[in-house]
């Protein structure tokens, strides 16, 4: 300790500045540890005085501090003004080298490890590190497979008071956060900023390398990783590689078996919230997505944008070996097996192979002799939907498939191709004995038919003369 002509009191551990000699050796018992107040119910020290009698409050109960706005009462003149700043919007702490504002102290040191990398809690079981002490102790949950949260309506547990949270709203069933511009409403904030976007289409976040904007800064370094092909984050467990943290998680969840987002209709549970709310639609038969050129609605996204492509002709996915374009990756990935020759679904009855799953699942209908599509008007049944869809269009009257040269209309797709041979004079239908041509398969038969009534009289022609030779 060093006595300044200033009456300045320095303290020689960390060169702090004092002009109080009691202010000061108060600071010092910060680095000497030494706490002489102790509380008397449950003997926790402590190194000031001040802080003895903050505590004290913890065991009365006694909370003298109230909001002036929301009568909302605390132990602590702290967390009163703490809360004050909830309704006053203010935010002291700014980060130095972003000059994003914070509420309090706490989230601008947490927020600062994002600037500097520095994850200083280790997790002592996989070696996975994170900048905030919160984060380890909810992901040491994930090895000891411990659920503290326990929701006192149904009783189910939960690893996180986030999920628990979130689980919650499932039963009381309020969404609090309202779209102005279209009315919806959402039980979490994070979802109704993300919906305003929808109204906006703002984009602020553009990719350096392909100009590609994304309208949340996490779209565009998930985005990133699709130029470097990074997968920096790794599954202790079965050491499958991720490019992003929150699919590890994710991820996760498979090993312990979690799934935190029940059904409040049907209790299905699942490990995704976006999941539970895309499965939600099947019970409100929701279908938010519409199309802005025919006004078709669907339940998903990914839905939409199909669709969309349908309208625009994008054929985004092509094929490396013959340069084929399609619409969707799905038709790409079941194309590409007409070059391998891959049948990966087989039937277990006949052993009959299949590119796509769908064409088996049509085909085992052949040995069941099931046909699970009935039709509400006439109660006939079918083995495949589209026979039905078919069907239904003889009570409706519906005809879909116009001709572009007369306007003619058809109720099925393969008729208006085969009367589109009557303008065309197209006959692909050859017959295999006299070469003949026809336009539809059907005057083929027809056809076909002269040549197999002239068989039986050749074929007694031929029996004659054998049995005269003999």
């Amino acid at each position: 300790m060093t006595h300044t002509k200033k009456k300045l009191f320095t303290c020689e551990v960390c060169n702090k500045t004092f002009s109080k000699q009691g202010i000061f050796r108060l600071h010092l018992r910060t680095h000497i540890t030494e706490k002489p107040y102790a509380c008397e119910i449950c003997n926790k020290k402590f190194s000031l005085l001040a802080y003895l009698k903050t505590h004290v409050l913890t065991h009365l109960k006694e909370k003298p501090y109230t909001c002036e706005i929301c009568n909302k009462a605390f132990s602590y003149p702290t967390d009163l003004k703490r809360h004050s700043r909830m309704h006053t919007k203010e935010k002291p702490y700014s980060c130095e080298m972003c000059s994003r504002v914070f509420a309090e102290l706490t989230n601008l040191k947490q927020h600062l490890m994002t600037h500097t990398k520095e994850k200083p809690y280790d997790c002592k079981m996989c070696g996975k590190a994170f900048s905030q002490q919160g984060n380890l102790k909810r992901h040491l949950l994930v090895h000891t497979k411990e659920k503290p949260y326990s929701c006192n309506i149904c009783s189910k547990a939960f690893s996180q008071p986030s999920t628990l949270n979130r689980h919650l709203k499932a039963h009381s069933k309020k969404k609090p956060y309202s779209c102005e511009m279209c009315g919806k409403a959402f039980s979490q904030p994070g979802d109704l900023r993300r919906h305003l976007l929808i109204h906006t289409k703002e984009k602020p976040y553009s990719c350096e390398m392909c100009s590609r904007a994304f309208s949340r800064l996490g779209d565009l370094k998930r985005h990133l990783l699709s130029h470097t092909n990074k997968k920096p984050y790794t599954c202790k467990m079965c050491s499958k590689v991720f490019s992003q943290p929150d699919n590890l998680s994710r991820h996760l969840m498979i090993h312990s078996g979690e799934k935190p987002y029940s059904c409040a209709f049907c209790n299905k549970a699942f490990t995704e919230q976006f999941h539970l709310k895309v499965h939600l639609r099947t019970h409100t038969k929701e279908k938010p997505y519409a199309c802005d050129v025919c006004y078709k609605a669907f339940a998903q996204q990914h839905h939409l944008k199909t669709h969309l492509r349908m309208h625009t002709k994008e054929k985004p996915y092509a094929c490396i070996v013959c340069h084929k374009a399609f619409a969707q990756k799905i038709h790409l990935k079941v194309h590409l097996r007409t070059h391998t020759k891959e049948k990966p679904y087989s039937c277990d009855v006949c052993y009959k192979a299949f590119t796509r799953q769908h064409h088996l699942k049509t085909h085992l209908r052949m040995h069941t002799k099931e046909k699970p599509y009935a039709c509400d008007v006439c109660h006939k049944v079918f083995g495949h939907k589209h026979h039905l869809k078919t069907h239904l269009r003889t009570h409706t009257n519906e005809k879909p498939y116009a001709c572009d040269v007369c306007h003619k209309a058809f109720a099925q797709e393969g008729y208006l191709k085969r009367h589109s041979f009557m303008h065309t004079n197209e006959k692909p239908y050859t017959c295999d004995v006299c070469g003949k041509a026809f336009s539809t398969k059907q005057d083929l038969n027809k056809h076909f038919l002269t040549h197999a009534k002239k068989l039986p009289s050749t074929f007694n022609k031929s029996n004659e003369a054998g049995s005269a030779d003999s």
